[in-house]
Parts: C-alpha cells; sequence; structure tokens
C-alpha cells in the first residue's frame, strides 16, 4: 500500500519537475543565444558594433544622428596589407568615423583574412596580390557582398548608396569589386593601392577614384614594388603603375574626354592635383588625385605608423572620397 501511496506521489511531481527541467533549458538555451549574438549585439570598442560575418569580424560605425526609419548610405573601408579592422577604425590614422559623423553615412570596417585568432597582420585577395589571402584564394569578393548583406539585415542602408574605399591592398580589392561586384557597389576609391586584376569586365559603367602620391615607396606611382613594400617579396606583385590603373578604368569605363584638371597646388611646399575623365559610359567619372608628397599613407590622416613621413596635408582624401560618391550617387 505503501509503495502504491509513493508511486501515485511520484507521478504528481513528474509534470512538475518536468517544467522546471524544461524551464531551465530555456533559460540555458536563451543563455547560448545571447553568448552567440554578444559579438553582434554589443558595442565592440570605441562604440563599434561588431558583426560576425564568415567567421571574421566587421565593425561598424553609426554616425551621429542616426535614424533607424531613414535609409543611410554605406561605406565599407579596407584596410592595408598587414593591417586589421580596429587599425582602419583609429580615427587617429584614418579619421574615417568623425568624416561619416559629419556627412552622416554608416562606415563599416572589414577584417581581412589573418591566421592569428585576433585577425591582426591580415591580407586581401585583390587578384594579383597579396599574401595569404591571395596564395589560398580566399574568396574577398564573396566575403564583401556577404559584409554588405550582413549590414543591410542590421541597418538601414540605402542600397543605391553603397561605396567601397581602401588603403594599399584594402584600395587594390576596391578597383576588384568595381570589377566583380558593380551591382553591390556605387563607386569606389582606392589610396595607395593601384589595379591588381588579370581580368576585369564589370557588369556596368562605375565611378573610381584613385588617390596616389608620387613618392610613394611601396606601391611605386610608375609600377613595382618599393622596397618597403613587404619582407617577403613572393608576397606581392610587380605593381601595376598609377597611370596603367588609370588608363585600364578610362578603357573600361569608356571615356572619351580628355581629363580636366579639379585642382592643382603643384609647385608649393605640399602640392597636390586631381584630373577628372568625363564622357564616360552610363555618365560616370573617373577621377585622379595625386599628391607630391606623404609616402605611403592617408593623405590628410593625423599620424602614420612610426618612422613613416607624415601623411600629405595638400588634399584630404576623406573629403575627396566622399565628395566623389556623392557625385557619382546622384
Amino acid at each position: 500500500m505503501r509503495q502504491l501511496a509513493l508511486a501515485l506521489a511520484m507521478t504528481m511531481l513528474l509534470p512538475a519537475a518536468q517544467a522546471q527541467e524544461t524551464l531551465r533549458e530555456r533559460i540555458k538555451a536563451r543563455l547560448e543565444q545571447r553568448r552567440a549574438e554578444k559579438g553582434n549585439d554589443a558595442p565592440a570598442q570605441g562604440g563599434l558594433q561588431e558583426l560576425q560575418v564568415q567567421g571574421r569580424k566587421v565593425l561598424v560605425h553609426l554616425p551621429a544622428g542616426y535614424d533607424a526609419a531613414h535609409p543611410t548610405p554605406l561605406v565599407l573601408a579596407f584596410h592595408g596589407g598587414g593591417g586589421h579592422a580596429e587599425y582602419m577604425a583609429d580615427d587617429e590614422k584614418y579619421g574615417l568615423k568623425k568624416k561619416a559623423d559629419e556627412a552622416g553615412f554608416v562606415v563599416a570596417f572589414p577584417n581581412g583574412y589573418s591566421k592569428l585568432p585576433g585577425g591582426k597582420f591580415a591580407t586581401w585577395n585583390a587578384g594579383g596580390c597579396c599574401g595569404d589571402a591571395r596564395d589560398k584564394g580566399v574568396d574577398d569578393v564573396g566575403f564583401a557582398r556577404a559584409a554588405v548583406a550582413a549590414i543591410k539585415g542590421r541597418f538601414n542602408i540605402d542600397a543605391g548608396r553603397v561605396f567601397a574605399a581602401g588603403m594599399s591592398n584594402g584600395g587594390m580589392l576596391s578597383h576588384w569589386l568595381a570589377c566583380e561586384a558593380a551591382d553591390v557597389f556605387r563607386a569606389v576609391a582606392s589610396v595607395a593601392g593601384t589595379d591588381a586584376t588579370a581580368n576585369c569586365t564589370p557588369s556596368r559603367p562605375i565611378p573610381v577614384l584613385h588617390i596616389h602620391a608620387r613618392d610613394d615607396d611601396h606601391v611605386l606611382f610608375n609600377g613595382g614594388a618599393g622596397p618597403n613594400a613587404f619582407r617577403d617579396e613572393s608576397k606581392v606583385m610587380n605593381f601595376v603603375s598609377v597611370p596603367e590603373t588609370m588608363a585600364r578604368w578610362v578603357q573600361r569605363d569608356h571615356c572619351a574626354a580628355p581629363p580636366q584638371r579639379t585642382l592643382d597646388t603643384q609647385g608649393t611646399a605640399d602640392g597636390a592635383y586631381c584630373e577628372a575623365y568625363s564622357g564616360c559610359a552610363g555618365g560616370v567619372t573617373v577621377q585622379l588625385c595625386v599628391t607630391d608628397t606623404g609616402g605611403h599613407s592617408w593623405p590628410g590622416a593625423p599620424s602614420v605608423r612610426r618612422g613613416k613621413p607624415g601623411a600629405s596635408k595638400a588634399l584630404d582624401a576623406n573629403d575627396q572620397i566622399w565628395r566623389f560618391f556623392e557625385q557619382a550617387a546622384r
């Protein structure tokens, strides 16, 4: 009799125990979900939002006054070879977050391919360059597409105003994105990184801006890799010259008119000039800006790597790039 009573008591307690166990499972599942989403939801250092895309980080800065009810332009900013997302996001080095706040665009800093858990010393596969990303055949065009899709899935992005800009190896990737992803990117800009593609057939005419210093000692203005380009020469390439890069885009965009000078401060202590090719298919523009000095750096940057010559102050790359992007989107 006592055994029967005990069995009945256990039967009555079973639903309560099961409910408690179910609650614990739900709590555990929710905690695991929060851990998985932590990188996507929590602000990273400096107020940046961190997204995980194909196992790599993408740091996103929302401009001051960002309104989720209104579509906002997006700029993907690709770091140089051997760099990483946090370095490109440092306003002391590039000033892109400040420019985003002033102009009202979202700026995202993707991380290149790296063997290291933290993502440092990363490179991009831009065709002929550079490093392990190139050697392993990493699909960085696909990664850039996925990054844009992930950002659009989280924030209100104007699909007609998505742009790419990059420094050095990241600039080379921007050129390749113009070749392979003109359906995603409205226009691209490259600083100190020439065209590294072997084949390029854009799906439409696309505006391209290239910025380069005459005294660049990494990606030489007239072609070739300088002595400071990479410790291991096999990790880079015989870089295409700036004139050849521009000639390629003039041909691809079917520009007919000769270039017109839009800026010329040559002959000054820190000179520069810009020239724009018009008469291109689809009404697009191909533009080149050249600084006399600054070496392998981002013109207008507050600071550069230790031991390097200061960035040119003859023009501000951020101002030039955003002005070019605005005109391209009209």
